[in-house]
This record gives C-alpha cells, structure tokens and sequence, in this order.
C-alpha cells in the first residue's frame, strides 16, 4: 500500500474515465488507409495527443486543419462502443467538483460527446486541445489544469495512461498514477509515471484532515 496526499486531481479522458479505443482506432485506421499509411502504427502515434500534431508529424505538406477536421468529425459521429472504465462513475463521485479537472486532448465537442456517451458528468473544470497552444507532451495542459483548481501542479496528482501525457504531467511538476489500459508497462515506465495501476479497483479516495481539502490516495500496487 502506498498513501498519497495532494489538493487536485488531473484526469486525461481517453484510456483514463473512458475506453473510446475502439471508436479511435476505427477513425485513425479509415483516415490512415485513405492516404496508404501504416493502420496501427497512425493509431499508436495518435493516443494521447491533439490529432493535428498527429498529422502535422504524419503528413507534412497537408493541409492540416482540412485533415483534422476529417478526423474529428469522424470520432464526434462515432461513439459505438464508448463506455466509462470500471469504477471512474464512482470515482469522480466522490469528488468535489473543486477537486478534480478533466484535461484531455480532444477537442471539446468531442469530450462533451464522449462524456455523454459514457454517461460521466460533465466536470466544472476542463481543459481541451482548443484551450491551449501546445499541446501533450508539453506540461502546458495540466499547468492550466491545476490553475483552474487554483493551486500548483506539485500539490496535483495526474492519471494518465500515454507516454504523452505522462511526460505532460511530469513535466508540469505533479505526480502520475498511470493505467495500464493503453500502453505497456515499458513505455509507462520510460515516459515517467511514478506508479502504476491496473485500474481503479486499487485506489481508494478518502477526505484529507477535518476542514482541509485534501485528498488521500490508497494505492495498491
């Protein structure tokens, strides 16, 4: 068991509260076959990240944002298969809405969509790709993540589960609890993230002191 006490929590959406994998890989795969690209190696590259970089770094000399909106508008109508990871309804439960921030890749209208799909509440807090000007990896994300909680990424702990948005965090001055729901323990590990979780059944939440509004973490690696 390993305890851990911070003043916010920093979800990302995708691997994290929800499993959209399928619904992404059908998008990325149909987008990659149209321009001859390598399927699972586009979808690898995508995870966790803005699809414009994606692009950007797979098809240099495109017209990007044509391209992206392809992409988005092909994840927004697809949303067979999109349910919430056990245990993420009862988790954010828990919370306070001034407790927790969601800060996602995705454009907002395709986190709204996602959410709603997974039947998750929508939170106070958000951050989306439309929010900022560089993206995961860059701590740029979860700095304003933990600003909209007003307090400092050090006194924040993020769940994630990419390479990207690991070094994200990290990079942001917080602690990562990573899932192993998209990535191998391999690359959680070389990216950064301080532990590693199969998912939420091996975390316990529970208030901090009386009127303090922290947040104890029970880890069961």
């Amino acid at each position: 068991m390993v305890e851990v006490t911070c003043s916010g929590l920093l979800f990302d959406l995708d691997g994290v509260l929800v499993d959209s994998t399928p619904a992404v890989a059908r998008v990325w795969t149909k987008w990659a076959i149209a321009h001859g690209l390598d399927p699972e190696e586009t979808v690898r590259q995508a995870h966790g990240r803005p699809s414009i970089a994606t692009v950007r770094d797979i098809l240099p000399g495109a017209d990007f944002e044509k391209e992206n909106e392809i992409i988005l508008r092909g994840e927004i109508d697809d949303i067979e298969g999109v349910i919430p990871l056990p245990g993420a309804r009862e988790l954010l439960s828990s919370l306070s809405e001034d407790q927790w921030a969601l800060v996602t890749s995705c454009a907002r209208p395709l986190a709204e969509v996602r959410l709603k799909a997974a039947g998750l509440p929508r939170p106070r807090n958000i951050v989306t790709c439309d929010d900022v000007h560089n993206g995961k990896p860059d701590p740029e994300p979860y700095i304003k993540g933990a600003a909209l909680l007003g307090i400092s990424p050090a006194k924040c702990v993020v769940f994630e589960d990419a390479p990207a948005g690991i070094r994200a965090g990290k990079g942001a001055g917080a602690l990562v609890i990573a899932l192993q729901t998209t990535s191998p323990d391999s690359e959680l590990e070389e990216a950064g993230a301080d532990w590693i979780l199969p998912g939420y059944s091996n975390l316990s939440i529970t208030r901090g002191a009386r009127n303090s509004n922290s947040v104890r973490l029970l880890l069961r690696l």
